[in-house]
């Protein structure tokens, strides 16, 4: 039995298979094809969609972990490699990945394959950073997508959904590692969202806002500012007062696990590298559906959802999440083709998060919204069609790489059709 992270999918695969080299998922896939079975890749499990599950064979790539190479601007990951775990090997090299995501224990695989993104309104997603990729086709086929310059077939894997092949090792362009120093704090939730607000004015920046209160805090990072040295409660005094205590040093879980409204995270000036600092220290179990609008559509769409949620009587308990970011080339990346503004709505592990989440989908995508692939949503085929106007190319490099449909599952076969 395999269950996600927090245990809101499950799946009873026939067969899991744990390669430990690039050898290994070559045999795994043609094994696979040979007896008539379907492969579905397996990442971290810390997505809460459905692309995983499947009755026939689960291809774990967890083994192959670590990073083959760095270079002056690039690093190549193996595909079972943490995010946390790259930050760390480029920290010493003075790089970093742009994108700071949520979850530093997902793969870099499963990251780029659903689109994992940051709060950023100038940094792409991890998607967007892939200048390379190296995977095995449904033919069993080692494919070098991005090696002659063929940029279309990197648009199509670089969010791939686990269609196109099992990733094996994945190249990144990174950036020049700095620190930065985070803030946050209270704020008026139609000024923080509006365009052109701190959302779009900070480097890394996030919103979390309870809608039925219509409390917001704003999180926010940046440059490090020199100041002189003052005494925090509680914390260190350090030459320049770069203080580095963190509130979620010290805060229960529990406490953190039971919060209903914006709670604070740090105490007095906190700086440090961002994939250290803005990560949640204490992520809280259970499900979330997150969805992509265009930029401009932010405002409406948060009171839109205030006024839907409280005349079917579904409040949303936990602090609905926005963030924003640019637009992306990735074929079937949620900000294909536009800035874009993320909402994210998550329950706590045991509701019953059914109704809510489909009436949070329906309103979202009656404003132009995507689904987070990595999230709940009950998207199909037609949906698809309608939202991504590459789709027919995605699915001709489909066509190309798995033509007898090796890498399907009920779930990408109603996203993507047979």
């Amino acid at each position: 039995m395999w269950v996600n992270w927090w245990g809101g999918q499950q799946c009873r695969p026939r067969r899991t298979d744990r390669p430990l080299d690039e050898a290994g998922v070559v045999a795994a896939v043609r094994r696979a094809a040979e007896r008539g079975l379907t492969v579905r890749p397996l990442g971290s499990g810390r997505s809460d969609s459905t692309l995983t599950l499947t009755n026939d064979v689960h291809v774990d790539c967890s083994a192959l972990t670590g990073v083959a190479a760095i270079t002056s601007d690039t690093v190549r990951a193996r595909a079972g490699a943490t995010l946390a775990s790259v930050q760390a090997a480029l920290a010493p090299r003075g790089r970093a990945l742009a994108p700071v995501a949520h979850a530093p224990l997902a793969t870099v695989a499963g990251a780029i394959a659903t689109g994992t993104h940051g709060g950023g309104a100038g940094i792409g997603s991890l998607s967007d950073q892939v200048v390379g990729m190296r995977f095995v086709d449904g033919t069993g086929r080692v494919r070098k997508a991005g090696e002659n310059g063929d940029v279309g077939e990197l648009d199509a894997v670089r969010t791939g959904l686990g269609a196109l092949g099992v990733v094996t090792e994945v190249e990144l362009r990174t950036v020049p590692a700095t620190e930065v120093e985070a803030h946050e704090e209270p704020v008026v939730a139609e000024e923080a969202l509006a365009v052109d607000g701190p959302l779009d004015a900070h480097r890394f920046a996030a919103v979390e806002l309870h809608l039925p209160s219509g409390e917001a805090l704003l999180r926010w990072a940046g440059p490090v500012v020199d100041r002189e040295p003052e005494a925090v409660p509680g914390g260190p005094v350090e030459a320049l007062g770069r203080v580095v205590t963190r509130l979620g040093h010290t805060a229960s879980a529990q406490w953190s696990a039971q919060r209903s409204r914006p709670a604070p995270r740090w105490e007095g000036v906190v700086t440090g590298p961002p994939h250290e600092l803005l990560p949640d220290p204490h992520p809280v179990r259970g499900g979330f559906t997150e969805w992509a609008l265009p930029r401009e559509a932010l405002a409406d769409a948060i009171r839109a959802l205030g006024a839907a949620t409280t005349a079917r009587d579904q409040e949303i308990r936990r602090p609905v999440e926005v963030r924003t970011g640019p637009a992306e080339t990735g074929w079937l990346h949620p900000a294909h083709g536009r800035a874009t503004a993320w909402i994210t709505v998550r329950t706590h592990r045991g509701d019953d998060h059914g109704p809510l989440f489909r009436l949070v989908g329906s309103v979202l995508e009656g404003m132009g919204g995507r689904p987070h692939w990595g999230g709940r949503h009950d998207w199909t085929a037609a949906d698809v069609a309608v939202a991504y106007p590459a789709l027919p190319d995605f699915l001709a490099v489909r066509d190309r790489l798995d033509p007898d449909r090796l890498f399907n599952g009920d779930h990408l076969e109603a996203l993507l059709g047979p």
